[in-house]
């Protein structure tokens, strides 16, 4: 199904419109995707509704990017306000889906599969971008669909076989998620602990799967990485669900939480909920999700397509930090969600990278 002579059998172009149009559909899927996922809910039941009043969308009032033209971006029950970002990602995902077969047509397979890595580079960046977070199902999911993207269609990897292809997607895994761990690694001896100011007596929730400020929420893996590392906060009141605590020292680690003078394992503290001034976390160069979202990019690119992506990364990240830095629009101390930077270094690679670094090296 794959053979370019087949889908050459329908003019060029008329795949060029069928690529937007399924583009735009799936981009509308990708809005239900970043919306629910980060909030472990249910991608697919149930269908789509408003998160507002909970109206039912029927079919005629989710078609992609007409709809939301159509009703001016509100809904069409409660007339609350449909985020620009719905319209974007349709759009987005159908114009690069549309790219992807200018580049790769007619070797569909090509095409078909860096869709697919693309639809996992939008969804990741914009739940990077809302939540500071890259769920497991995007990363993990997208390694594997990666390693068996090569196995199906090797062309991805410039091979005609699926050995030498497999064998390239592994390379790429290990060499993309081993990089940036050591990177990781580094950083964390380099830049030791963060403060981070808060609101006065702004109130921090110890959920199950992380810390939840007031804005965010700051996922337990991306904090502790050994034993040694110490959440450290100088608590006006501390409250668990047998007890209470009034200006107190709180220190929490991976198998301890020291409260004042008492000691507990933290998986039996059932709740804990504080307020504070000043929190102190152990800094991170980056966060154990974008090793993860490494290791996908090395799965679709390849080692060397991998690289590539983190050191263009790298420097787009660096001139978008300073400059916000500089507007006063970013402080030093807060985090810059990163996966956006790998993704845009990746869609770079898929369309241009082979080409710049040719003229690179020449």
């Amino acid at each position: 199904m794959f053979r370019p002579e087949v889908w050459a059998v329908l003019p060029f172009h008329f795949w060029s419109v069928t690529f937007f149009t399924f583009g735009c559909v799936v981009g509308s899927f990708l809005n239900v995707v970043i919306h629910r996922l980060p909030r472990g809910e249910n991608i697919v039941t149930p269908p789509s509704h408003c998160p507002l009043c909970g109206y039912h969308i029927p079919w005629y009032l989710n078609i992609p990017l007409v709809t939301w033209v159509w009703l001016r971006g509100r809904c069409a029950h409660c007339r609350a306000s449909i985020p620009l970002r719905y319209f974007a990602v349709e759009l987005l995902t159908g114009v690069l889906f549309m790219s992807c077969w200018l580049k790769f047509g007619p070797a569909a397979g090509v095409a078909l599969v860096f869709c697919l890595f693309l639809a996992l580079l939008i969804a990741a960046s914009f739940i990077d971008l809302e939540h500071f977070i890259i769920p497991d199902g995007i990363t993990l999911g997208g390694a594997v669909a990666g390693f068996l993207a090569g196995w199906l269609v090797p062309g991805i990897h410039h091979e005609t076989l699926a050995g030498p292809a497999l064998q390239a997607s592994m390379i790429g895994m290990l060499v993309g998620g081993g990089v940036i761990y050591l990177i990781l690694r580094l950083g964390k001896l380099m830049f030791g602990s963060q403060k981070i100011p808060l609101a006065p007596g702004t109130r921090l929730v110890f959920g199950e799967h992380g810390l939840i400020l007031p804005e965010r929420l700051i996922p337990y893996e991306e904090i502790f990485y050994r034993d040694s590392d110490t959440v450290r906060i100088e608590a006006h009141t501390v409250e668990l669900v047998d007890r209470g605590y009034r200006e107190v020292t709180l220190r929490l680690k991976p198998k301890q939480l020291q409260i004042d003078q008492d000691t507990f394992k933290p998986e039996e503290v059932v709740y804990l909920e504080v307020t504070a001034d000043r929190l102190v976390l152990p800094r991170e160069a980056m966060g154990l999700g974008d090793v993860k979202f490494m290791v996908t990019l090395g799965a679709f690119l390849g080692w060397l397509g991998a690289v590539f992506a983190l050191c263009l990364s790298a420097m787009i990240g660096a001139v978008i930090g300073l400059t916000l830095i500089l507007l006063g629009k970013q402080s030093r101390s807060n985090p810059l969600p990163y996966g956006p930077f790998i993704a845009l270094g990746a869609l770079v690679w898929v369309f241009f990278g082979p080409r710049i670094l040719v003229w690179w090296l020449h």
